[in-house]
Order: C-alpha cells, then structure tokens, then sequence
C-alpha cells in the first residue's frame, strides 16, 4: 500500500507539473504555435506516463519480491513451529513416561504397605490372643501360687523386692570391692612403669631362706596330733598340699619331701600355722593351707616386680616375672636362685658397660638366664633351654633369647651379650656377695625419709619401717586437726616424690591419737 501511494503522489506531481507548465507558457505569450505548444505537452505527458508506467512496474516488482519474502518467512515460521511442536511433543510424552511409572512404582508400594498392614494386623491378633492366654495362665499360677504358699500377691511381692534387694546390694558390695582392686592394681602397675629408678648395687646374702624342708615341733608329743586319729591329719595335709611328711626318729622335727620348693613352702608355711595355734583337724587344714597358698602367690608376685625393678627391666610379661618370683624358693648348693639372678643381672651389666656392650641386653639375659629352673621339675630338658622356649613365648628379644640358651654351652652364642652373661654367671656363681653399694644407699634413703617428716610443722615423730616402703608419721593432735593431717600425708608425699628416687612406692601414714590420761588415788 505504501507504494502504491507513493506512485499515485509521483504521477499527480508529474500532472501538476506539466499543467503548470502549460499555464506558465499559455501566459508567456502566443510567440509558438498551438501546434507546437500541443506537441510539447503530448510529449511531456508521454514521458510522464512512461515514467508512471517504469514506476509501476518497479513497485509491482518490489511488491512480488516482498511478496515472496513474506511466504519464505511464513514458511520458516511453520517449520519452526512445527519443530517446537515436536520437541514439546517428545518432552512431554517423556514426563507422561516418567509420571506413569512413579505411579506405579506408588501402586507397587501401596500394595506392599498394605500386604505388612495386614500381617501386622494378623500379628496383632495373635499377640491379643496370646496375651489373654497368658494373662490367664498368670492368673491360674498366682492362685496356684497364693494356695501352695499360703500368702497373698502383696505379702509375696515384698518378700520378692526383700530378697532381690538384699542380692543387688551384695552384687554392689562385690562389684565395687572388684572395681577398686582393678583400679588399685591398675594404678600400682602404672606407676611401676612410669617411675624412673636408679639401680641399687646389693650385696646378696646367699641362704636357703624359704626352702627349708623341715618344720621343728615343740615336743614329740605333736607328732601325733599332725599325725592324728588313723592319720586322718597327714593325709589331709599330704592331699591338700601335693608334699609327703615323713615322721621319723628326728626328734622334735618333721620332714617335707616335694619335688616342687612351691608346694614344700606352702606346706611349711601351713603345718608351723597349726603347730603354733594347736588345734589341728582337716578343716582347719583346709583353711591354713588356702591361707599359706594366697601367702605365697602374694610373695611370688611381689618377688618378681622386686627383682625387675632392681634390675631396672620394667615391662616384662606378667608371667615371666612370677616364675622370676619361684625362683625365690629355689636353691642351688646353698645360693638362692632369685638373689643368684639380680646378682648376675648387675655383673653383666657392669661387665657390658665396660666393653661398651648393649646393657640392656645383658642385664635383662642376666636376670631371665635361669629362669627355666622355675618349671625344671616340670618340664623335661636343660634348664637353659627350656627357659629360652618360656622367654621367646612372652615376646623376648631373640637376642636375649639367645643369651638364656647359651649360657651353658647347650647353643652357640651369637652374641658379645651372651658371653657377657655367661661370664656373670660363673663369676655369681663362684663370688656370692659381690660387692655392692646397697648398704650405704639404703640407709641414706631411710634416713632422708624420716628427715622429710620431720620437716613439718606439727610433725613429733617420723619412723621409716617396711626397709623404707612406709613411713610413719606421728603428729600432735593439739596442733594438726584430722582435715590437716590428710593434707600433711598428700604434702609429704609430694615432697618424697620430688625429692627423692626409691624402687615401687612408699606409703604415708599420718597418725594422729589423742590421749586422755588421768589417775586414780
């Protein structure tokens, strides 16, 4: 439309035109000819047409091109549209696809919720029913119950809460005596390892200290009474204990024979218990036996964290250092085996030191290198073998391992350490009561100890007793109250602490007594 315009304009511009012209020259004069005038208007009026007509077909032709443009646009608007229409197509039958199985996925849960609704239903069911079953089989056993005890549901209850009462409280009492003895054998054992000790150099006195084999009688009067009616006493003694007594013409004495020093001692132990108390029967035998058995496991167990920890050799297996502990009741001609041990521990120390050898080594072989006389009477073999077996079986070092097998002869040595160690042992062996500077030390330890004590205010007395593993500690009670005398024992041993170096641990006992005295005239 807007062309169409456009040449309507041109062509009345074109008529004007020429008609102005006309006008103007119509005015000018007459000088031409009409003839002539008409001619020139003809051809300006053909040439405006021919001018109207190129025009024209200019604008028909723009017209068809817009035209045609126009239907290509159309046409690439429809594909488009049809393309859209497509990919939303595709979409949306991919979210129906998606829709469709998380309905049934929905239906297949429901199914599922429902089938356990019903199960569980059914299960309820039978729980009711067996529950009225058993709330009537109760009521029946509370009748029952009710006539055969001839009590009622409340007098039984509290009979009931009285005896379950009575049996936690002894579960409490037990479990809490059972806790602090954890606790207390923890803590004992914690501070072994983490105290740091200085090695006592003892003189050691070589006797046969607890494996005497013969127990001295007030009279022979009590053979008889060990013997008693139908030897019904030796043979509770004999079984209890694993030994055999001889009562023989030795007057005022009778004999232990055992092979195992353990169960000689236990028996010494019990029988001079009940010749000193006098009343002798096999119950009472039970119970001193028992007694001297717990005696000298305690003794055992304390021997061998004696010996480790003057031998500085902390850390062994719990089991090493009880059969160390056995060896207190162990002798060879006349030389404790225990004692015979530390002592050899020390000069192989001492002789490592000087060749610039492992110490540790031949300290620990030292100490550990009879240790298969501890279970010699049990175990066929060479004590020195059998001990290696024992010591590499609670995770010894192969070397010391080897120390112990070697030391006489029975395996090569392959190390310094083991000659070390096998050089001790001769020299302990044929040199008992090497030299040492125990004496000395210990003394200057005990007395350092009382001076502590003393060093309080409020102290009146101070005694080390227990060679220096306590110290007494005696205040005025007119000066120290009992809330002062429990932080007077927490201060003293915080200053033994600080102050000084001891093997294990040293106990503080603050005693405070007040006395009232008055007399009588």
């Amino acid at each position: 439309m807007d062309v169409i315009i456009w040449i309507l304009l041109i062509l009345l511009f074109s008529i004007a035109s020429a008609v102005a012209a006309a006008y103007f020259a119509h005015r000018a004069g007459r000088a031409t000819g009409l003839q002539a005038e008409q001619e020139r208007q003809r051809q300006l009026f053909m040439s405006a047409e021919d001018q109207a007509e190129r025009i024209l077909a200019e604008a028909e032709t723009k017209i068809k091109q817009r035209e045609l443009a126009i239907k290509e646009e159309q046409v690439q608007l429809r594909n488009d549209m049809e393309a859209e229409l497509a990919r939303r197509r595709q979409e949306l039958e991919r979210i129906e696809e998606r829709l469709q199985n998380r309905l049934d996925s929905a239906e297949r849960r429901m199914e599922q919720l429902e089938n356990r609704e019903r199960k569980l239903n059914q299960r309820e069911s039978r729980l009711d029913q067996k529950e009225t079953q058993l709330a009537a089989v109760e009521q029946e056993w509370t009748t029952e119950l009710q006539r055969v005890a001839q009590m009622t549901e409340a007098e039984a209850q509290q009979l009931l809460l009285e005896r379950v009462e009575a049996n936690a409280r002894k579960e409490m009492a037990q479990t809490i005596r059972s806790v602090e003895a954890e606790v207390m054998d923890h803590a004992d054992r914690r501070a072994r390892e983490i105290i740091t000790m200085a090695i006592e150099r003892t003189a050691s006195e070589h006797v046969s200290e607890y494996a005497v084999s013969s127990v001295d009688l007030p009279s022979d009067e009590m053979k008889g009474r060990i013997i008693g009616r139908q030897g019904r006493n030796i043979r509770a003694i004999e079984q209890a204990v694993g030994v055999d007594l001889v009562v023989d013409d030795t007057p005022e004495a009778i004999i232990i024979s055992s092979f195992d020093p353990v169960r000689r001692e236990i028996a010494r132990m019990a029988l001079s218990k009940l010749v000193a108390d006098g009343r002798i029967h096999p119950t009472r035998i039970e119970k001193e036996v028992e007694q001297a058995r717990a005696e000298i496991d305690r003794v055992i167990i304390e021997a061998g964290e004696q010996a480790t920890i003057e031998t500085n050799s902390q850390g062994l297996h719990r089991e090493l250092q009880k059969l160390l502990g056995r060896l207190k009741f162990r002798t060879s001609y006349g030389q404790n085996q225990l004692n015979h041990a530390v002592e050899t521990a020390h000069i192989a120390a001492l002789i490592a030191a000087e060749l610039h050898a492992n110490v540790r080594v031949a300290r620990l072989g030292g100490l550990l290198h009879d240790i298969g006389k501890a279970v010699s009477h049990e175990i066929d073999g060479p004590h020195a073998i059998v001990g290696a077996e024992i010591a590499k079986r609670y995770g010894v070092n192969d070397v010391v391992v080897n120390c112990i097998a070697s030391h006489h002869g029975e395996v090569e040595p392959q190390s310094v350490e083991a000659v070390i160690i096998a050089a001790a042992d001769a020299i302990s062996g044929a040199r008992p009561g090497a030299r040492r500077e125990s004496l000395e030390t210990y003394i200057k330890r005990v007395t350092e100890l009382e001076e502590i004590g003393n060093s309080f205010d409020g102290v009146s007395q101070t005694f080390a007793i227990q060679a220096g593993r306590e110290i007494r500690v005696i205040v005025r009670p007119e000066v120290v109250d009992d809330l002062a005398a429990i932080e007077l024992s927490k201060s003293i041993a915080k200053k033994i602490e600080d102050n000084l170096q001891y093997p294990g641990q040293i106990r503080v006992t603050v005693v405070r007594e007040t006395r009232s005295v008055e007399y009588a005239k």
